[in-house]
């Protein structure tokens, strides 16, 4: 059994809620800080503000594209490009889904690397929403991101019609070079799920409800 803190090393703390106000966004980027997350994930028009708040004592992520995919390859660039100039220190972009299912397979790559360049050494992570795609489309996205050049590539943005599943994350792992990150995102509810995705083969996990459940713990202890 893997020890909490571990398991919260892998976490990007995560609030990508419309409602979500500044004073929410400051609050998971204090706790991440606290209990040691991987970074938090927030939205772009954040990145700024949460930089300056975490001074330089946590990563700060957000997303591009979000959450459909379906944007021109320049208004991703552009978002990216804002974000990093922001200092993000994490971008999470959403591919084109309907590019994938048509085959257009050469433009879903250019995208991807066209973002990669843009962030240099800072982490690109890929989402491709699992629960709208085929094992066939899944597989090819795994060839398509092994090849990029990006760093991760991750299940799902969470506003779909499903998240993270632990046959995606084993496929993922059978499928992508060795080496890249796997992130699964949306339905981590428990550090027991972690723990199964993590044994799977994920190296890093989009999910709130951790530091959530950490923090009642100690509440309900006083």
């Amino acid at each position: 059994m893997m020890d909490k803190n571990s398991i919260l090393k892998l976490v990007d703390h995560t609030l990508l809620a419309q409602t979500a106000t500044l004073d929410d966004i400051l609050t998971i980027v204090d706790d991440g800080i606290k209990y040691g997350t991987a970074s938090v994930c927030i939205p772009s028009c954040y990145v700024a503000a949460a930089v300056k708040h975490a001074n330089g004592k946590l990563p700060i992520c957000t997303v591009v594209g979000f959450p459909n995919g379906n944007y021109t390859t320049e208004a991703k660039v552009a978002e990216t490009a804002k974000a990093l100039a922001d200092g993000a220190a994490e971008i999470d972009m959403v591919i084109n889904i309907g590019m994938l299912k048509a085959k257009n397979y050469d433009y879903v790559l250019e995208e991807i690397k066209t973002l990669k360049k843009l962030c240099g050494e800072r982490v690109l992570k890929v989402i491709i929403e699992t629960c709208l795609l085929t094992d066939e489309e899944k597989i090819k996205m795994c060839e398509i991101v092994s090849a990029s050049g990006a760093d991760f590539i991750k299940t799902s943005t969470g506003f779909s019609t499903g998240g993270a599943t632990r046959e995606d994350i084993a496929l993922f792992k059978a499928n992508v070079r060795e080496g890249l990150g796997i992130k699964a995102a949306g339905g981590i509810r428990s550090f027991a799920d972690a723990e199964d995705f993590i044994n799977l083969g994920a190296t890093r996990l989009g999910t709130s409800s951790l530091v959530k459940i950490i923090k009642n713990e100690e509440l309900g202890s006083y």
